[in-house]
């Protein structure tokens, strides 16, 4: 089969591009041809489809030239289209599947490939159709106004970075790439959690599009030597507000276990000094996957006290697959990977008293769990078969 993959960038900037190119490597491993579409961008890795790509793109309303080629982009510009068909032209795909396309990419891919008979899948990895803002947060709360009524409201509201200008844009990009447009030049969606998958249905998408598939990880990163855990806990993630960082810190200093927090972001600077005489606080910093793995396999268990609606998280999946049970906020995609009372708790979100006592719960509990039907879960070869069957 030959397939064109779709992604903004194609380097490991985040969960998105990750997801691409570990599909990529995985589809030709199994012997697929595999083409790639991205915006030609510095830190790209390199491509036999380089040529193919729209040059990057950056919104800078000081650069009026700038701005205006930026502002084109995400409605399908003359060079995109160009370029695309071009590919098109060259590489025949039976399939293109789509990532996170939006704003430095464009939709209008779709509406080209279709065109031609090509069979469209999208894998979404934010929530962009349902929310111009992409996180159905605004101004910091869990906010659904969009869903299912008036893309309108991300400027009235100034939900995408408290900016009128960029809610306006986000908001024009959402009613011009409407659900009835998009529904008619993509043929399925693939929805990397059950909670998306309700929420695309609550903004009226037609369910027989919708396809709930858990996203896949290298089984082989979780090989590992025997298990001695530490009276310890860890977070490992972005310290910021959405991801309950602070929440989880201001619990953390009144237990007597060490956490150890491995992870960066805008609230480092201010957390690092508000617990710095936090003696059961350890900030870490960025960690690479072997230390990351080293700490999840000494501690009693991980945490994600998530404050938004997370999709499908690494930071739930990654713990499981190692056999290191999970406290997680219900919320967004986590309750259905986390099986209380065997593979982890749950607590509501945002409420310190509620994660204080399954903290403690889980520090003085015994979890223990076969992680092989997990692995088995979020194998490559199981992620393939599911795949190739919406492929088809």
């Amino acid at each position: 089969m030959r397939i064109l993959l779709a992604n903004k960038f194609y380097y490991r900037r985040g969960g998105d591009c990750v997801y691409s190119i570990e599909l990529e490597n995985l589809l030709k491993a199994s012997g697929h041809e595999v083409a790639f579409f991205a915006m030609d961008y510095p830190e790209n890795q390199n491509s036999e489809w380089k040529s193919y790509w729209p040059s990057e793109v950056a919104f800078s309303p000081k650069k009026p030239v700038a701005f205006l080629k930026a502002f084109k982009r995400p409605f399908g510009d003359a060079e995109t289209v160009r370029k695309f068909t071009a590919l098109l032209d060259k590489f025949k795909p039976d399939v293109l599947h789509l990532n996170n396309i939006h704003t430095q990419l464009s939709p209008v891919m779709a509406e080209i490939a279709h065109a031609r008979g090509v069979k469209v899948v999208w894998t979404l990895h934010d929530y962009k159709l349902v929310c111009p803002a992409y996180t159905c947060l605004c101004n910091g709360k869990i906010c659904e106004d969009c869903i299912g009524g008036d893309k309108r409201n991300c400027t009235a509201k100034k939900c995408l970075k408290n900016n009128w200008l960029a809610s306006k844009i986000a908001e024009k990009e959402a009613v011009v790439w409407n659900r009835e447009r998009l529904e008619r030049c993509v043929d399925k969606f693939i929805c990397p959690s059950h909670f998306m998958k309700q929420k695309m249905e609550q903004d009226g998408f037609d369910a027989s599009k919708l396809v709930a598939l858990h996203n896949f990880v290298d089984e082989s990163k979780f090989a590992h030597g025997p298990v001695e855990r530490e009276n310890s806990y860890c977070f490992v993630g972005r310290l910021s507000n959405e991801k309950g960082a602070e929440t989880l810190l201001r619990v953390a200093s009144k237990i007597e276990a060490t956490l150890n927090v491995l992870g960066t972001g805008p609230l480092e600077a201010e957390l690092n000094a508000k617990y710095a005489s936090a003696r059961q606080i350890r900030f870490m910093g960025h960690c690479d996957w072997e230390t990351c793995k080293s700490v999840l396999l000494k501690s009693k268990f991980s945490v994600v006290p998530s404050e938004w609606y997370e999709n499908n998280p690494f930071s739930v999946i990654e713990p499981l697959c190692l056999g290191t049970p999970v406290l997680g906020a219900n919320i967004g995609g986590i309750p259905e990977l986390i099986e209380p009372g065997k593979t982890g708790e749950l607590f509501e979100m945002g409420n310190a008293e509620d994660l204080e006592a399954k903290i403690r719960k889980m520090l003085s509990g015994d979890y223990s769990f076969d992680v092989e039907p997990l692995r088995q879960h979020f194998s490559k070869d199981n992620y393939l078969e599911q795949m190739m069957s919406v492929y088809r």
